[in-house]
C-alpha cells in the first residue's frame, strides 16, 4: 500500500512542470508549537487561551446584533484584502467568514504606501434601528470612510468618505433615541500641541438617512485622562450607553514597548459630554509590572466592549506577547477578558497590578475543534479557485501575479519585477505567523530560465526587513534583506538594499523542492529536500529579532508565504 502511494506520487510529480517564468506551489502547511500551550493544557471544555486570535490581529473591534451573533475585526494596514471579519455565536469559537474590504475600489490608495500605512483601527458597529452593520476606518493616504451592509456574510458597500471627520480611529455610536455619532482622535486644539502626543477626542452627529455628518464637530476630551500630567496619544475612542449613562473609552499612552499603553474610561451626560475621567484609570494596563514575569503579556490597550446573552460584558483588546525582552515576531494580538463593574458603575477590564491571564473561562460554553488560539495547524492544498480568507497580498489583489486556475491544485506565481522591498505589489502571497515556535512547509516546482528569476518562501516584516529562502537558476540560498543609509556630500540620504547570504547550496537537476522554515522563537532555521528525499539544513541560528517591531518598528507582525521575483 505504501509503495503504491509513493509510486503514484512520483508519477504525479514527474508530470508536473512549471511554465517558464513561473513557480508552482503544491501546498502550504503550518504547525504552531508554543511552549505555554504545550505545557498548560486547558482544564475544561469552557476554557480558552489568550490571545483568542493568535498572531497579528491588532486594533480589535467587536459588535453584536443582539440575536446571538458576534462579529470581530482588526487592522490590516497595506495588505489586501483589508479587515478580516470573524463570526462567533458564543465568543469562544471564532471563524473567519471573509474580509470586509475585498474589492480594489475599497482600497484605492494603498499603492506607494509603506507597510505600516493603509488601514488603521477599523470599528464595527451594528445599528438596530435599520438593521445595518457599519465598518468605519482610516486610510492614511485617503482619509476616513465607512462601508455598510445588512448581510455580513455578503458584500459590503463601496466606500463612503466623511471628510469632516479628520484624524484617525473613527467609530460609530448609535443611540437608542435614533440619533447617531462619529467619534475619533484628532490634533490638539487649533493644531497647536502643547507637547508631543497632545491629542483630542472629537465627536460629530451623523445623519443615518443621508449618510453624512451634520452640525459642528466638537472636542469632548482634550489631552486625555489627568490632563495636568500631559497624557499622550489618546486614541481608539468608543462610546457606549449603558443603563442610561454614556461612557467614552479610549486607548492612551502609545502602543510600543517602553511606553504607557493603557485603556481609560470617562462618563458623560451625552455623546458630547461633558465627560469626567474615572479616578481609578487606567482600567487596563501592564505598565509597571515586572518585565521578568513568566508568560509576559505587554502593551495592553485599544479595547472594545460587547455584552453577551447572559448580560456579562467582555472586552477585546490588543497586546504583545514577547518571547524575550521586547522581541516578538507575531505582532499585536487580540485578547479577551470579562469586565467587572465598580459599585459606582465604572467598568474595569483588569485590576491594577494584575497580569493579563493566558487562560480564561467562559462558563457554560463548549470549545470546538476549529481553534484560533493555542497550538494549531493549518494546511492549504490550493484546490480552491480562490485564495482562502487568511491569505493576503500587498496593496492590491495581485491577480496578474498569481493564479489558482491555470494549474488547478497549485498556486502559480509569476516571477515579477516588482520586489517585496518596494511599495508596490510583488508576487507574494502572505500568511500570518501565529506562534513564536512554528514549522512552515511548502513544495515548489520551478525551473528558472533566466539568472534573474527566483522563487521560494519569504519572511516579511516590512520593505526593509526580510529573510528570503529562494531557488534560482544555479542554487538555493537564504538571504537577509535589509537596507543601509547612504550619505553622500551634497545629496539627500538614501536607503540602499543590502543582501547578506546566510547559506547556499547547488541543487543540480530536480523535479521539485520542498522548503521548510522552523523557529524556536529566538532563531529561524531553513531546510530543503530534493524530490521528497531527506531534509537538509541550509541555515540555522538566524536571528529572529531582526524581524521584530523592536528592531524594525512598524505596526504589523511578520508574515510568511510563497514569493517569486525577477
Amino acid at each position: 500500500m505504501f509503495f503504491a502511494a509513493a509510486a503514484a506520487l512520483a508519477l504525479v510529480s514527474c508530470s508536473v512542470k512549471a511554465p517558464e517564468g513561473t513557480a508552482l506551489f503544491d501546498f502550504f502547511k503550518y504547525d504552531g508549537a508554543d511552549d505555554f500551550y504545550a505545557q498548560n493544557p486547558l482544564p475544561g471544555d469552557d476554557y480558552v487561551y489568550n490571545p483568542i486570535l493568535a498572531g497579528w490581529y491588532s486594533d480589535p473591534s467587536i459588535c453584536t446584533n443582539g440575536e446571538g451573533d458576534y462579529f470581530l475585526i482588526s487592522s490590516t494596514f497595506c495588505y489586501f484584502p483589508g479587515v478580516p471579519l470573524f463570526h462567533s455565536r458564543d465568543l469562544v469559537n471564532w471563524e473567519q467568514i471573509g474580509n470586509i474590504l475585498d474589492r480594489p475600489e475599497h482600497l484605492p490608495h494603498l499603492d506607494g504606501q509603506r507597510i505600516s500605512g493603509g488601514i488603521y483601527a477599523p470599528d464595527i458597529t451594528y445599528n438596530p434601528a435599520n438593521k445595518t452593520y457599519y465598518m468605519i476606518t482610516t486610510d492614511v493616504a485617503g482619509g476616513n470612510f465607512y462601508v455598510k451592509t445588512q448581510d455580513p456574510w455578503g458584500d459590503w458597500s463601496d466606500p463612503i468618505y466623511v471628510p469632516v471627520v479628520e484624524g484617525i480611529d473613527p467609530s460609530f455610536f448609535f443611540d437608542d433615541n435614533g440619533k447617531a455619532y462619529i467619534v475619533s482622535n484628532d490634533d490638539a486644539p487649533d493644531h497647536k500641541p502643547e507637547y508631543n502626543g497632545h491629542r483630542t477626542i472629537r465627536c460629530v452627529e451623523f445623519d443615518v438617512a443621508n449618510d453624512c455628518t451634520v452640525g459642528e464637530r466638537k472636542i469632548i476630551v482634550n489631552k486625555g485622562t489627568r490632563p495636568e500630567n500631559n497624557p499622550y496619544w489618546i486614541e481608539g475612542p468608543h462610546i457606549y450607553k449603558i443603563d442610561g449613562q454614556y461612557y467614552l473609552m479610549c486607548a492612551e499612552g502609545g502602543t510600543n514597548f517602553g511606553e504607557w499603553h493603557s485603556e481609560v474610561v470617562f462618563k458623560g451626560e451625552s455623546p458630547f459630554g461633558p465627560f469626567v475621567s474615572y479616578e481609578g484609570n487606567p482600567i487596563l494596563t501592564q505598565v509597571g509590572l515586572d518585565e521578568n514575569r513568566p508568560n509576559r503579556v505587554d502593551c495592553a490597550g485599544h479595547a472594545d466592549l460587547v455584552k453577551d446573552g447572559n448580560g456579562q460584558w467582555w472586552a477585546v483588546f490588543l497586546a504583545d506577547r514577547p518571547y524575550r525582552d521586547n522581541f516578538e515576531n507575531i505582532g499585536r494580538e487580540t485578547h479577551m477578558l470579562p469586565v467587572t463593574w465598580t459599585e459606582d458603575k465604572w467598568p474595569v477590564i483588569l485590576p491594577a497590578g494584575e497580569s493579563v491571564p493566558m487562560i480564561v473561562r467562559h462558563e457554560g460554553v463548549k470549545r470546538g475543534d476549529k481553534l484560533t488560539f493555542g497550538n494549531f495547524s493549518l494546511e492549504d492544498e490550493f484546490d480552491s479557485p480562490v485564495l482562502g480568507d487568511p491569505w493576503m497580498t500587498l496593496r492590491s489583489p495581485a491577480k496578474d501575479r498569481y493564479s489558482l486556475t491555470d494549474k488547478p491544485g497549485y498556486l502559480e506565481l509569476i516571477c515579477s519585477e516588482d520586489k517585496a522591498t518596494e511599495a508596490h505589489t510583488p508576487a507574494y502571497v502572505a500568511h500570518r505567523l501565529h506562534h513564536h515556535k512554528f514549522s512552515a512547509t511548502t513544495r515548489m516546482y520551478f525551473s528558472p530560465s533566466q539568472e534573474s528569476e527566483a522563487a521560494g518562501l519569504l519572511l516579511f516584516k516590512d520593505e526593509r526587513h526580510q529573510y528570503s529562502f529562494m531557488v534560482s537558476k544555479d542554487n538555493i540560498s537564504v538571504k537577509k534583506v535589509e537596507f543601509e543609509i547612504v550619505v553622500e556630500q551634497g545629496k539627500r540620504p538614501r536607503f540602499e538594499e543590502v543582501n547578506a547570504e546566510l547559506g547556499s547550496a547547488a541543487l543540480g537537476k530536480y523535479r521539485f523542492v520542498d522548503l521548510k522554515i522552523t523557529s524556536d522563537a529566538e532563531t529561524f532555521s531553513f531546510w530543503y529536500a530534493i524530490n521528497g528525499k531527506k531534509w537538509q539544513l541550509l541555515a540555522e541560528g538566524v536571528d529572529a529579532s531582526f524581524l521584530t517591531s523592536a528592531s524594525a518598528g512598524g505596526f504589523t507582525g511578520t508574515l510568511i508565504g510563497p514569493y517569486a521575483v525577477k
